[in-house]
């Protein structure tokens, strides 16, 4: 299937993550889709049908519009659980198989779901039925994310936005199509969802790893061969750890990364792992291979910009550069742009940034400029000609594996304890996690309680990554004029 036939494909104006597969299956059809580490594995065709039969399920309790959340074991069977819920006319809520209980339970409340899914394979279904027809420009998921005030809010995201991130993967030249790829991003966070969204419109057969190991991924890769690799910064860091450099690798043509920056240092080595081409009849490879890392977050429907490695260097590489049909700029604190150089917040506009938070008019007013412009809290420098330099982020957002910690969230968890009367969470550098949340806390009054026991505490109420590493008691926080706790004098006590 040529590009051109793929791209068109994917720009149909009707299409939908409901008709995707079915789409796409027509022209596919026995053509491998995903495989999985335990043996499960589906073509286009198979996935297709598996689909249309659960969303005759669903429809039997679900009405256009409902919200229906999906908690399924990490894997493919998520994705297609997704799927087979926007057939059915109503709007997926994937959560995260990490999330505890209660986090769970919040978001089910709050999205107001009509039901739940847990197992993709009871969706048996009668027949594959047709799918309810919905606008492209509907709501098809609700992404949850943490806001400032720690509390997870739903980012509606529609078809046409979702559908905007697989036409990326309709560039990818056909010789490439049979190689395969390799990926370890957990299916509920946007950035894995729109790479299988990706990789399912790209034709490039799938081995998703449900559950990530370093030695895995290196197997898997070596073994099959892979021309690609999908992970977040860490599992990069824990492939270094695992001996990345002593295996053969360099069937990669490309690798990719998300979710958060990846040092230079380590985007070297693995393009070096990797290569550009192997010279026929020697075996023989050639050049470095291409890394691609990429700019997002949930408000922006996944990522939305790149910077780009290629074999051969260019004067423009490592800088970030908008993908098709979004709009950056860099403002100051007025909301105006600042001279091109200069520092300020990125700001972003284009077909994928969300509708807006779900129930939640206060919050999306907050995020948007009076223009339409999504405030993303990031700052960053225009380099020109298109190009643009991060450099920061939010001050307290800490960036664990790829994921988002929000202090706020942490110091209400631990605050209820009863023996916490005041809790300040923050970020310390971690070689292999790119950060780790650290907690100080102030004690009540003739209270005690030692780290190993809020960190339990905290355990049972949060996922794993949100989870402090490390607690410290003080005595006393250090504070501002205003009462702020000074939060770079207070990271010194852990170093």
């Amino acid at each position: 299937m040529a590009v051109s036939s793929r791209l068109a494909l994917a720009r149909s104006r009707g299409l939908t993550l409901g008709t995707l597969l079915e789409s796409f299956a027509a022209v596919r059809g026995s053509r491998p889709l995903a495989e999985e580490p335990d043996g499960w594995a589906c073509t286009y065709d198979e996935a297709a049908e598996q689909v249309a039969r659960a969303s005759e399920t669903l429809r039997r309790e679900v009405e256009p519009g409902d919200r229906v959340v999906v908690a399924t074991p990490n894997g493919y069977r998520m994705f297609l659980a997704c799927l087979a819920v926007a057939r059915a006319g109503a709007i997926a809520v994937p959560v995260n198989p990490r999330m505890a209980p209660d986090e769970i339970d919040y978001v089910v409340a709050d999205a107001g779901a009509r039901t739940r899914i847990d197992d993709f394979d009871a969706l048996t279904g009668s027949g594959p039925g047709s799918a309810v027809p919905v606008d492209p420009h509907d709501v098809a998921v609700l992404f949850y994310t943490s806001g400032t005030t720690g509390r997870p809010k739903g980012a509606e995201l529609t078809h046409h936005a979702l559908i905007g991130r697989a036409k990326v993967g309709a560039l990818v030249p056909e010789p490439l199509l049979g190689r395969g790829c390799v990926c370890g991003m957990p299916v509920a966070h946007i950035a894995g969802f729109t790479t299988l969204l990706m990789l399912a419109t790209t034709g490039v057969p799938l081995f998703l790893l449900t559950h990530f190991r370093p030695t895995d991924a290196l197997d898997a890769i070596e073994r099959r061969k892979a021309m690609m690799f999908v992970g977040v910064p860490a599992m990069y860091r824990m492939m270094l750890e695992a001996g990345a450099e002593q295996r053969d690798l360099s069937s990669v043509r490309l690798w990719s990364s998300g979710a958060d920056t990846l040092p230079l240092d380590i985007v070297e080595r693995f393009r070096r792992m990797g290569s550009a081409l192997t010279l026929p009849g020697i075996d023989r490879p050639l050049g470095p291979a291409t890394f691609v890392d990429g700019y997002g977050m949930v408000e922006l429907g996944g990522g939305v910009a790149v910077r780009v490695f290629p074999p051969v260097p260019l004067p423009m590489s490592g800088l970030l550069r908008p993908i098709e049909g979004h709009r950056f700029r860099v403002v100051g604190a007025d909301d105006r742009p600042v001279r091109r150089g200069e520092v300020g917040e990125l700001q972003i506009a284009g077909p994928s940034v969300m509708r807006g938070y779900h129930g939640r008019d206060d919050a999306t007013a907050e995020v948007f400029t009076d223009d339409g412009w999504l405030r993303t809290g990031d700052l960053a420098r225009d380099r020109g000609f298109g190009f643009f330099e991060l450099t920061g982020r939010e001050k307290d957002v800490v960036k664990h594996g790829g994921y988002s910690v929000f202090p706020v969230e942490v110091e209400r968890v631990l605050e209820e304890h009863p023996a916490v009367a005041e809790a300040v969470v923050l970020g310390l550098p971690d070689e292999r996690k790119g950060e780790v949340p650290v907690a100080a806390i102030r004690l009540a009054a003739g209270c005690t309680c030692d780290e190993d026991e809020l960190r339990a505490f905290a355990a049972a109420r949060l996922s794993d990554y949100k989870v402090p590493q490390r607690v410290v008691v003080v005595e006393e926080l250090p504070r501002t004029g205003t009462e702020k706790v000074r939060k770079a004098e207070l990271r010194s006590r852990f170093v």
